[in-house]
């Protein structure tokens, strides 16, 4: 697709790599809706995207996905992009787990981007001119580390949800695509939830951009962490193209042929 011209919903723009890529749409000529918690960051980032509007959403609320999305078909006449960037990280053994704060994740990095989804399909079919949905999923969707199964379970849910929806919707000209961030220098990781700050729930500090996991706890990761910057161009590159998954790095795309090859039982 190309995004001169274009109508885009980015989530999770006040920040880290939701905030890179809507600025890397804009240059490229899309008019953006902006997304987040924050009225006071999309109010300053419209006016350094001009022509952009600032929708203050909380994505974990179904009713202020909804109003966010008609409100942007009404004001532009249409959607054609919708990047889901928002979410919240969670780091939490099973058995320290907080169900109640699994929950409001689950809410935020889950049935956010679905709700979303749904609410963008009518409109970009009844355009006849198709679109492109980009999830924001995480490299931890592609391997199992001890203390993050809740949010790597939740991403892998997402990746999962967006590659059925990727054929169900192909007939109509939707692509659908999951991109997978490594470890991104971003402020992710100081507002992720851990057991001793499971009280910052719902204090309006959620994270609102998505980045992937590195090595296990108490570990240096493997490789350098990416600038928001550099995974803002995987985003793009994935609306663009259209391909059903966009990884960060090769060595990332290699886990996720391994997972698609691993035997199954029952």
């Amino acid at each position: 697709m190309d995004v001169k011209g274009k109508v885009a919903i980015v989530t999770g723009a006040s920040s880290g790599i939701g905030l890179a890529t809507a600025r890397l749409l804009w240059t490229k000529g899309a008019r953006l809706a902006l997304v987040a918690r924050s009225k006071d960051k999309l109010d300053r980032l419209t006016e350094q995207l001009p022509g952009s509007i600032a929708v203050p959403s909380d994505m974990s609320k179904v009713d202020d996905v909804a109003r966010m999305v008609g409100a942007t078909a009404a004001h532009f006449g249409g959607i054609d992009v919708l990047v889901n960037c928002a979410g919240q990280g969670y780091d939490a053994s099973l058995e320290e787990t907080d169900v109640e704060v699994l929950r409001h994740v689950f809410e935020l990095d889950l049935v956010g981007p679905i709700v979303a989804m749904q609410q963008v399909i009518p409109f970009m079919r009844k355009q006849g001119r198709g679109g492109a949905i980009v999830n924001v999923s995480s490299g931890l969707a592609l391997m199992v580390i001890p203390g993050m199964g809740g949010y790597g379970g939740l991403k892998r849910a997402l990746s999962h949800m967006s590659l059925a929806a990727r054929q169900e919707l192909e007939k109509d000209g939707i692509a659908v695509s999951v991109v997978y961030p490594y470890i991104t220098l971003t402020e992710f990781e100081d507002r992720t939830i851990k057991p001793s700050s499971a009280s910052r729930r719902g204090s309006g500090r959620e994270g609102e951009e998505e980045e992937g996991g590195g090595g296990e706890e108490g570990h240096g990761p493997p490789f350098p962490p990416d600038t928001a910057e550099y995974a803002a161009e995987k985003v793009v590159e994935a609306v663009e193209s259209g391909e059903g998954e966009v990884f960060a790095h090769d060595w990332m795309g290699k886990m996720g042929a391994a997972r698609d090859e691993a035997p199954r039982d029952g």
